[in-house]
């Protein structure tokens, strides 16, 4: 303030002597208080993260825990060996044994239930502490494997088409005891329903449907769905993209030439049935999740992919995961089958169907693809990333099917 002032009697003096008046000096500047940084708005209060869902952060950290071999090996629901099937439970690490009519036949049913018992016992004490899926085709009519040894029921089970027409009293009345009956010889897996349309007596599938419409189809495919989930039975929906009236894949290629229309109008129907049913009221009055799971057939379907049997087929699989909006288990058939060999790159087969999307691979062939599929990984030529999701997807299976259960500690362990 005083320099201010001196300067200002300074300037004064200045121009009296050189004009002889007086010039009032310039106005003082007031002293202007710095200026006050503005206040920063209060903070939003923080919405609170929403809880992790203990059983997926239990089977996240599952995964974590498992080696490369262990990852791969669960993708595998294999054709059970007529030899050393309680040595590759532990040698390959597998997700599951599939059971045909040469591993029933004969058997009683303590014969069988001692034998899946060993198997399980060996995954969960001497292997991952992973159950095993224990699954047959038991879909009734021309395929049983299970009800055609009479020391395990007296008479076959019905076909879908004769279930139907007698009515749903007998249809749920003889899913309750096909399920039953399953369960308690050890089974967890039923691969049915057969999803399938077919009306033509003529077709090669027409004796494993309902020979009915897409509309009846579906409601059979979501009631037989539905009644084994109450039981605890995972379900198969079987097989997509819907078989209509190609050939046997079993002895070679089946080129489908029907439009999108037609399976948009009527084959995915059934399929979309069956996936709805995903929340059922289990006998204990407990309501859990058991979605089930699609197999992809090996038949080439020209309107999605011309050049690949669907269960190779990247684009099957995004119609199936996207159009469809099926997050569940995806498995192929059995890629022993002559309609997908000349397709696989020097027998890679289980790698290009992983590549497409699946979750599991039916196969017989398991002791050589394993050990490809791990390889591809280390080369590069598979994304781990890609075994990962696949073994979640399993593993997520496994939880909703009761094979795995949380321990006091948080973490899963088998629930036999």
């Amino acid at each position: 303030m005083k320099r201010r002032l001196f300067a200002a009697l300074l300037f004064m003096l200045l121009l009296t002597g050189c004009g002889g008046k007086t010039v009032p000096p310039p106005p003082e500047e007031p002293d202007i208080p710095p200026a006050e940084a503005p206040e920063a708005p209060p903070e939003e209060p923080q919405e609170p993260e929403p809880p992790e869902d203990p059983e997926e952060a239990a089977l996240l950290a599952l995964l974590e825990d498992m080696t490369l071999e262990e990852k791969t090996g669960q993708l595998f629901f294999v054709r059970c060996p007529a030899e050393n099937a309680l040595e590759d439970v532990t040698t390959y690490h597998l997700g599951g044994y599939l059971l045909f009519g040469r591993d029933t036949q004969d058997k009683t049913a303590n014969d069988l239930i001692q034998t899946i018992a060993s198997w399980q016992t060996q995954a969960a004490e001497y292997d991952t502490g992973i159950p095993l899926l224990i699954g047959v085709d038991e879909e009734g009519g021309t395929v049983v494997r299970v009800s055609s040894n009479p020391k395990l029921r007296s008479r076959k089970f019905s076909s879908p088409g004769k279930l139907w027409k007698e009515g749903l009293d007998a249809l749920l009345r003889e899913t309750r005891e096909k399920s039953i009956l399953l369960k308690s010889l050890g089974f967890n897996v039923n691969l049915a329903p057969v999803a399938d349309v077919s009306t033509n007596s003529g077709d090669f599938i027409y004796d494993r449907t309902t020979g009915m419409d897409a509309e009846e189809t579906a409601d059979y495919t979501a009631r037989v769905t539905e009644a084994q989930s109450f039981y605890g039975l995972g379900s198969v929906l079987k097989h997509f993209p819907g078989y209509g009236n190609n050939k046997d894949t079993h002895t070679g290629v089946a080129v489908d030439e029907r439009s999108m229309e037609t399976f948009l109008e009527q084959d995915f129907l059934p399929f979309q049935a069956g996936i709805a049913v995903e929340e059922t009221v289990w006998p204990s009055g407990e309501l859990r999740r058991l979605r089930p799971a699609v197999l992809v057939s090996h038949n080439i379907v020209n309107c999605m992919d011309p050049n690949l049997p669907a269960s190779l087929s990247p684009e099957v699989h995004r119609i199936l995961r996207e159009d469809l909006g099926f997050d569940g288990v995806v498995m192929t058939d059995d890629l022993a089958m002559d309609a997908v060999k000349a397709y696989a790159a020097e027998g890679n087969v289980a790698v290009m169907s992983i590549q497409a999307g699946n979750d599991l691979v039916v196969t017989t062939d398991y002791r050589t693809q394993i050990p490809r599929v791990i390889q591809a990984v280390r080369d590069g030529a598979l994304e781990e990333e890609a075994v990962d999701a696949a073994c979640l997807r399993v593993l997520r299976w496994k939880l909703e099917l009761g094979l795995l259960e949380r321990t006091e500690e948080g973490t899963l362990g088998p629930a036999l």
